[in-house]
């Protein structure tokens, strides 16, 4: 099942409880528009490489389109797409004023130079800029990208249209950011997690957490656990997974990543085991925060973790989704657990629109009581129409979307 397909098979599942028509489905699902941009660009050895770009703009019936650019080799239009439409759900689900939207270069980033990465941000921006903007659609960092290349298409955006800081969020905080964005999402994934423990009646302290993946997302959420005081056993990244059933040092990982080029290779604090590996370790909560579809039918029997928490977009293939909640498994989705990292880019949007800034204790109280409303309202939901956590999520998400395009009108 391809990207999209399954999160058409997701929208289906909650339409079927919300009894949608076939009408409505096909026009809630649709993107609004498309866009693949052509990238030429003279590399630092004097070569003319071509990249592919894509933007893809799923709706904007609740305000103006927001997600995500992510510099990946492996990006297609259909994974763009599919990201796109779950933006629109996220950010139904927390109630922020967007719709969504999603962009991606296909390009193996680590091969870049930062000049390289510069010029490919700054030449996609000229073919996308007509269509982007504060009121209409809101880029921000993701998979292979970060304040750097934001900072470089607020000033490419603003030769073309005049200063508006508005037009792309996670930003450098010297440069129009705000601070906490860049734990945002991490931070997020460890509020939903502790929050659903409560709701499950378990005790953070008795809790042994996994987290496969310590990038942004998953190094955030490593130190929101830990502090917490939950004991985090395992994390990994493409050297490959750190076990210690004692708990990992976190601040120690921190430390040993921040010194060796943002890698875990060497890190002593744990036995070294595959990524694999570690999705089936021995927990209380297994946290994927790396790539997508890693937990499939050929691995979910073997998943132990009574609460997987998914950071990642879209970690767990629709028919794993499956077997694991037929096990008794809880999971929460993606569109709710790793909204942190869009709601504070909310904040950053709308102080950007006024010119005035948020401390950090400010921003953590509003994360905080964003995404504990949204949790209880998805949580009840769920125990009231006795699904699953993630149809509960689409539920709320596609109501509200769907409510927003009734009002504004459809012809």
């Amino acid at each position: 099942m391809k990207a999209f397909e399954a999160v058409v098979h997701y929208f289906n599942r909650a339409a079927d409880e919300l009894a949608l028509t076939d009408n409505m489905r096909t026009l809630l699902i649709t993107a609004k528009r498309e866009v693949q941009v052509q990238i030429p660009i003279e590399m630092d050895s004097g070569e003319l490489q071509t990249f592919i770009g894509y933007r893809v703009q799923h709706d904007d019936s609740r305000g103006p389109m927001k997600g995500g650019l992510r510099y990946h080799h492996e990006v297609d239009l259909d994974e763009v797409r599919s990201l796109a439409s779950l933006m629109t759900w996220k950010t139904a689900v927390v109630n922020i004023p967007f719709g969504g939207a999603k962009g991606g270069i296909a390009v193996n980033v680590r091969k870049l130079s930062v000049r390289e990465r510069e010029r490919i941000t700054r030449k996609f921006i000229d073919g996308i800029h007509d269509i982007i903007g504060p009121d209409v659609d809101i880029p921000a960092p993701d998979m292979g990208t970060g304040p750097e290349e934001m900072a470089w298409i607020m000033n490419q955006h603003n030769k073309y249209h005049g200063f508006n800081p508005g037009v792309v969020t996670g930003k450098p905080v010297e440069y129009y950011g705000i601070p906490g964005r860049d734990e945002a999402t991490g931070r997020g994934v460890g509020i939903m997690a502790i929050k659903t423990l409560g709701r499950l009646g378990h005790k953070a302290e008795k809790t042994r957490v996994a987290i496969q993946g310590f990038g942004n997302v998953g190094s955030h959420t490593a130190r929101f656990m830990q502090d917490a005081t939950c004991k985090v056993v395992a994390i990994s990244d493409l050297s490959g997974g750190y076990y210690n059933p004692q708990g990992i040092d976190v601040s120690a990982a921190l430390q040993h990543v921040s010194r060796n080029k943002n890698s875990l290779a060497g890190f002593s604090g744990g036995e070294l085991i595959s990524n694999e590996a570690l999705l089936e370790l021995d927990v209380e909560i297994l946290i994927p925060a790396a790539l997508g579809g890693v937990i499939t039918a050929e691995n979910a029997d073997r998943i132990r973790a009574p609460l997987i928490i998914e950071a990642a977009n879209s970690p767990i293939r629709p028919e794993a989704d499956d077997l694991l909640a037929a096990r008794g498994i809880h999971i929460l989705p993606d569109i709710l657990a790793n909204a942190g990292g869009v709601t504070v880019s909310y904040f950053e949007w709308a102080q950007n629109r006024q010119y005035y800034r948020w401390n950090l204790d400010r921003v953590r109280q509003e994360l905080d009581r964003v995404l504990t409303t949204a949790f209880e309202e998805v949580w009840e939901l769920a125990q009231e129409r006795q699904v699953s956590l993630r149809t509960a999520a689409f539920m709320v998400g596609i109501g509200r979307v769907g409510r927003a395009t009734v009002l504004g009108g459809i012809t």
